[in-house]
């Protein structure tokens, strides 16, 4: 098969080349899919970058990726099962995560094939696209992992998300609405338009209007979601009801944010470590949801049209260092897809 190959951390241009390789053997609680669509996202460059370098020590590898392909996020067609796999069977169509870890290490989602345990995925919707189911694994474990839950939310309730034309920001917006939320996207103008269609109640250009300087009943918050990452807490206070969250999703701008060894991360831990002290942040928590369920309720989200994906471009396996260096400009509006068979 063919596949991107990654030796060593770097630019993407420098350390990704197209290969042929060996179609991967599947364990036996995995299954062999045929790649239809794989999608390009935040945490794919900071583990082909190896930055911040922490994300070496956090499952990546050490001195060089632990798998040697890149991609993570994937939707395909099922052409062999091992022995234990219970959940599918050849010629399923499935969308999920190559992997059964969290999101720092290497998939081998850019590939004609991937091997892929089980429990990471989920049948594909009929009337999603492999495009469009490809292009939400990754950003809506993300978004649903740190949104309150559903029991939290009462009809009307004010939400702003902060980054709202990203990924993550352009899921949550979604989830929002359809949990019966009155829903703020903050991003930049070109993608004011992309949340409107997306159901955003009001938008706003954070270059033309600081929100966090809002002073009607209005514009006060029951939840501030910063996907983004540029707010500060104290700002955000100004604009929170008295039970109103703040939750920061930790974005560090493809390492323009923070150190190289730890990025953003040591003021992620510090808003953890304020948490039981400051009632507009969310109580600590260590349960995850399984990878499994997560999957199946984005496909739920999927199949009602609840969630729409928007697509922006989509580039050959070849192309794959392009689709990076596209992401990482910032100049699309939409998710970015690879389709290896392309």
């Amino acid at each position: 098969m063919k596949a991107i190959v990654q030796t060593r951390y770097g630019p993407p241009e420098e350390v990704l080349e197209l290969r042929e390789l060996d179609t991967p053997a599947v364990a036996d609680d995995e299954v062999l899919v045929r790649v239809c669509a794989a999608s390009v996202h935040p945490d794919v460059w900071h583990v082909v970058a190896g930055r911040p370098r922490v994300v070496r020590l956090m499952g990546a590898g050490l001195r060089k990726p632990k798998v040697a392909v890149p991609g993570t996020d994937l939707a395909g067609v099922v052409e062999a099962v091992g022995k234990g796999v219970t959940r599918f069977a050849v010629g399923d169509r499935v969308f999920g995560e190559s992997h059964r870890k969290m999101q720092w290490c290497n998939g081998g989602a850019f590939a004609q094939f991937a091997a892929a345990p089980q429990d990471s995925l989920a049948p594909k919707p009929a009337g999603a696209s492999f495009d469009e189911a490809a292009s939400v694994p990754t950003a809506g474990y993300i978004a649903l992992l740190n949104l309150p839950a559903e029991t939290a939310w009462v009809k009307g309730c004010n939400v702003l998300i902060n980054g709202a034309g990203g990924g993550v920001g352009s899921i949550a917006l979604q989830v929002a609405k359809a949990r019966g939320a009155t829903v703020t996207g903050v991003d930049c103008a070109r993608k004011l338009e992309l949340l409107r269609t997306l159901g955003a109640d009001r938008v706003i250009d954070y270059r033309r209007e600081d929100f966090t300087q809002g002073d009607g009943d209005d514009e006060r918050y029951d939840l501030i979601f910063d996907v983004a990452s540029t707010l500060s807490l104290k700002a955000c206070k100004r604009v929170l009801k008295p039970k109103g969250l703040y939750v920061m999703i930790g974005h560090d701008h493809f390492g323009d944010v923070g150190g190289r060894t730890f990025g953003g991360l040591p003021h992620f831990f510090g808003l953890v470590a304020r948490a039981p002290f400051d009632r507009h942040l969310p109580p600590l928590s260590f349960a995850v949801p399984p990878k499994r369920e997560v999957m199946a309720r984005l496909g739920a989200l999927l199949e009602s049209g609840q969630l729409t994906p928007v697509i922006d471009r989509t580039f050959g396996l070849a192309e794959v260092p392009e689709a990076m260096r596209y992401m990482q400009a910032g100049g699309g509006v939409g998710r970015i897809i690879i389709q290896p068979w392309a």
